[in-house]
């Protein structure tokens, strides 16, 4: 079984990277509006202090989380921008301890999970390691949000193995959330790190293959660019449909954002 030491680290370093984003934040860029419709920067992290609790009920307090699902069920459209909007309403400062304290929290729970751990979640269980991964790729992706929002462009680190090796897992996923049988076969898949390393998965001599920076596949699948911006490419009539629909992160596909250049 994984040690899920590695991933708890680097989920932290890249939440760390985050609050020095916007630590320093004057209280009116906190409202500066961000690429998701309708969310300013404080919604992108009241999201993920959000998510955090929740994230925090499922390790510690089953019952409690039991109760936050029921309370999706029965508003599954706006349950995610509702609790969004609440965060986003604090003080820039509360928010920001919020945020903090939640985060750590989690890590401490996440560290003492007992070896083979599995908990609740709004989809299928997970483990430790899923856990920690999942965290780490929305606190990446909404931090790429509120680096948009100010205007700077942060520089990628090879913390993104973890939401590359994501996106590759969640293959199957992405095409049953649009209502298709998913290919038998595996693809290839290597994708070149920040680092210059070579990432590699999948059988060497599958016909559908992937290649490209590992950057702009985390882009791709967790949907903060176009495909048609990116440097991904795919050979193979199945590896090229899942380029259209890959995502890492669990619910619906949601628009995307639209090609560089694209009206409105």
């Amino acid at each position: 079984m994984a040690d899920p030491t590695p991933v708890i680290d680097d989920l932290c370093a890249e939440s760390e990277e985050l609050d020095r984003l916007v630590a320093e934040l004057r209280p009116e860029q906190w409202r500066l509006a961000t690429p998701a419709p309708g969310w300013s920067i404080a919604h992108q992290i009241a999201h993920l202090a959000w998510t955090d609790h929740s994230s925090l009920l499922a390790v510690t307090d089953q019952d409690a989380f039991s109760r936050e699902v029921e309370k999706a069920l029965a508003a599954p459209g706006d349950f995610v921008d509702n609790g969004a909007e609440e965060g986003a309403g604090k003080p820039p400062a509360r928010l920001l301890a919020y945020w903090r304290a939640g985060r750590e929290d989690l890590a401490d729970a996440l560290r003492a999970a007992p070896d083979g751990a599995r908990f609740p979640w709004y989809g299928p269980p997970m483990s430790t390691a899923s856990m920690a991964t999942a965290r780490l790729m929305e606190t990446w992706a909404h931090g790429l949000d509120v680096a948009d929002a100010l205007g700077v462009t942060r520089t990628p680190t090879d913390r993104l193995s973890h939401i590359a090796r994501l996106g590759v897992r969640t293959r199957d996923y992405s095409f049953g959330v649009h209502g298709l049988t998913p290919p038998f076969e595996e693809f290839r898949i290597e994708l070149t790190a920040p680092s210059g390393e070579l990432w590699i998965y999948g059988p060497e001599n599958a016909t559908d293959r992937v290649t490209g920076p590992a950057l702009d596949f985390c882009l791709l699948v967790t949907h903060r660019a176009h495909r048609t911006d990116l440097a991904v490419r795919a050979e193979g009539s199945d590896a090229d449909r899942w380029l259209d629909i890959a995502q890492a992160f669990a619910g619906p596909p949601g628009g995307g954002r639209p090609p560089k250049g694209a009206a409105g």
